[in-house]
């Protein structure tokens, strides 16, 4: 059942529901069975997306979006989640550094990406909410990252994404790291704006582009 669609639809449904109980007990189940830690949270984030249209909608509150957040870390922390994450910790395929851009304290769209990443053995290095353009600069100046993710929820996050690539531009690293911008409101148009390599409106979606890209990455190398 665990690769069915109707297993899809059930947990994805208890995820727009906020349906706690059933979400943690259901991809527990599917843990168990051997179902991979990826394709689970694909799902999560489908559910994630449908509460995401309700609040858009008015039919949701922000309190419901941080209920939504709430249990996807809650299905991170499932143990043979956790063991997947500490077994793969020394396999890690590329480095990213997360972060919601200056001016948003949004994280739960940042968070869903990173634990889609850290499902597919990436080490990623994260900043938090309201980062300055100057610490974006100052760790990826430290850690050397192969990819720089950056988040905004709020419209006028465009902006401070911009600033964050100049900052990197004026630097002369602009080059040295893959730019991937975050948000619902991002259309290629702003992503060519801002001056990102490529953005995603999903955390499915951009989690595949950064695969994509550390793939290209390692086979140049």
């Amino acid at each position: 059942m665990n690769n069915s669609n109707e297993f899809r639809e059930i947990l994805a449904k208890h995820v727009e529901e906020l349906n706690e109980d059933k979400v943690l007990e259901l991809a527990a189940l599917a843990l168990d069975k051997g179902m991979e830690p990826q394709p689970l949270l694909e799902i999560i984030n489908e559910g994630m997306n449908r509460v995401g249209k309700l609040y858009e909608e008015k039919n949701y509150y922000i309190a419901d979006l941080i209920m939504a957040g709430i249990i996807f870390r809650d299905v991170l922390e499932l143990d043979k989640m956790a063991e997947h994450f500490k077994s793969d910790y020394n396999r890690k395929i590329g480095r990213v550094i997360l972060g919601t851009v200056q001016g948003d304290i949004h994280d739960i769209g940042k968070d869903i990406f990173k634990g889609m990443l850290e499902a597919n053995a990436f080490e990623v290095i994260d900043l938090g909410v309201d980062v300055s353009k100057e610490i974006f600069l100052h760790r990826v100046m430290e850690d050397k990252p192969d990819i720089l993710g950056l988040s905004g929820v709020l419209t006028y996050t465009i902006e401070s994404m911009k600033e964050v690539v100049d900052t990197l531009r004026e630097a002369g690293l602009r080059d040295k790291v893959k730019i991937i911008v975050g948000a619902s409101h991002i259309t290629p148009e702003s992503c060519k704006y801002i001056g990102a390599d490529d953005f995603a409106n999903d955390a499915s979606v951009g989690n595949r582009i950064c695969i994509q890209w550390i793939e290209n990455i390692n086979r140049e190398k």
